[in-house]
């Protein structure tokens, strides 16, 4: 008897997802919860604890970091950003819009560039707080902008950036 190759791999397929299948009901059979407590214990040494597990960092916020970020690590950083805007003073717009002098100007308030309107109803001004939401996240910050970059999660690299951007301008502004 002779098969396709189709039928030889639908056949492969469902053979071995029967065998995840099975091996993952057989597993939850013989062990149905995580174990509670270590199985090998070594003399001289306490159980572990809630007390002795490692502790997860909490992310730091960017604003208490503003003040020992560095500017050049802040320009490498907007390296994930130099795709979509320019940093230069009288720099052109490209998908995004140029970034010069930012911090403390106008939200949506670029010339020549067409914000969402999710960004123009934002109004006000850029404060490094409200930029520091927008860099994490720019969709939960102004749901609906057209902005697709996903948002830099390390407060460190968020802080350095703040700090490079307050950078682009004539006259800095004070830091919080």
């Amino acid at each position: 008897m002779h098969f396709s190759f189709m039928e030889k791999f639908g056949a492969s397929v469902l053979i071995v997802m029967w065998l995840v299948w099975g091996t993952n009901t057989i597993g939850n059979f013989v062990l149905p919860e995580p174990a509670k407590a270590s199985a090998i214990q070594i003399a001289g040494l306490p159980a572990a604890t809630d007390s002795t597990k490692p502790k997860v960092m909490e992310p730091q916020d960017a604003m208490v970091l503003l003040a020992k970020a560095d500017p050049k690590r802040g320009a490498k950083v907007f390296n994930k950003c130099k795709a979509c805007h320019t940093p230069n003073k009288g720099g052109p717009n490209r998908v995004g819009p140029n970034l010069w002098d930012t911090i403390g100007n106008d939200k949506a308030g670029t010339k020549g560039f067409n914000y969402s309107s999710a960004l123009k109803d934002k109004g006000g001004k850029w404060t490094y707080k409200d930029m520091d939401a927008f860099i994490t996240s720019p969709r939960n910050f102004a749901k609906g902008t057209k902005m697709t970059f996903a948002g830099i999660s390390k407060a460190t690299d968020r802080a350095a950036l703040l700090v490079y951007l307050r950078s682009l301008s004539d006259s800095p502004k004070p830091l919080p």
